[in-house]
């Protein structure tokens, strides 16, 4: 009986944080004055953690054969995220994908009423997963791919567009402590799992130039990053009209908020902080 009533409160606060984002998002989205040559100023929060809701929301309305589905890994409770913006308020469908089975089973719980078309998937995704997520997907193009697992993110990525999936929109975290001309990632290791531990949380992912240079690789443009520095949105350029993408003027690079807050340093003197530890050069 407890452990009923303890769900159902946790349910309660739950759709009220549902609702409170889908208002925060509506009020922060009708205040812009879009330029559609600055995404800064696209951006709104909504369930995302910066001004992704906002840039996403523009691009898919931009997308000339859209799906409506996305692909998110590292998708948490999907009560803060990149894609649930599109699933609740857009009606999308796609995949949310968390490695801790607990968080996942309580995300099923909480959105299936809300958008039956979404999928809650409990995986800890590895290169050799990547082929999994492909055959569960119902499309090899989803409007929308969002990564964020604070590691293997570079190596994860590459294997979803080594595999053969094109995403329309392609959204990556970066660590700015690597700056914005170094070109590197963390080496992989199938069982990686950031530390918490000061200092140790800046040890994760790769630089925006390595994203860069990735994307680039495989014919993708690269939009801009989020005005708090920690996400970079690349989009195919065959799925949009040819003259609103050569007319984007992005940010390049901006210093992660939350991790100049907390050591109160920019990110140079945060890189002195991991500059012993391992790193692979990508060309």
């Amino acid at each position: 009986m407890l452990d009923k009533l303890l769900r159902y409160l946790k349910s309660l606060r739950s759709m009220q944080r549902i609702n409170m984002a889908l208002a925060r998002g509506g009020a922060t989205g009708s205040l812009r004055i879009i330029d559609l040559s600055d995404p800064s100023t696209w951006e709104f929060s909504g369930f995302s953690q910066n001004g992704e809701d906002g840039i996403i929301d523009l691009l898919t309305r931009r997308i000339e054969n859209p799906n409506r589905y996305f692909i998110e890994i590292g998708a948490s409770d999907a009560l803060e995220n990149n894609t649930t913006w599109l699933a609740v308020a857009r009606r999308f469908s796609g995949i949310w994908i968390e490695g801790d089975q607990e968080t996942c089973d309580w995300c099923s719980y909480l959105f299936t009423s809300l958008n039956y078309g979404v999928e809650c998937v409990c995986m800890f995704v590895t290169k050799e997963k990547v082929i999994d997520i492909k055959i569960r997907s119902l499309h090899e193009n989803p409007d929308v791919f969002s990564l964020d697992i604070d590691g293997n993110d570079y190596h994860i990525a590459d294997a979803v567009l080594s595999s053969g999936m094109r995403p329309k929109i392609f959204i990556v975290e970066y660590n700015s402590s690597f700056g914005p001309e170094l070109s590197v990632s963390i080496p992989y290791r199938g069982n990686f799992r950031n530390s918490r531990a000061h200092g140790e949380n800046l040890y994760y992912g790769c630089s925006i130039t390595a994203w860069k240079k990735l994307f680039a690789k495989f014919g993708y443009v690269f939009v801009s990053v989020e005005t708090n520095g920690v996400n970079g949105i690349f989009i195919d350029p065959k799925e949009f009209n040819g003259e609103f993408v050569r007319s984007i003027r992005g940010k390049h690079f901006a210093e992660n908020f939350s991790q100049l807050r907390e050591y109160r340093v920019n990110w140079e003197k945060q890189f002195e902080l991991i500059s012993s530890r391992e790193l692979v050069t990508v060309n």
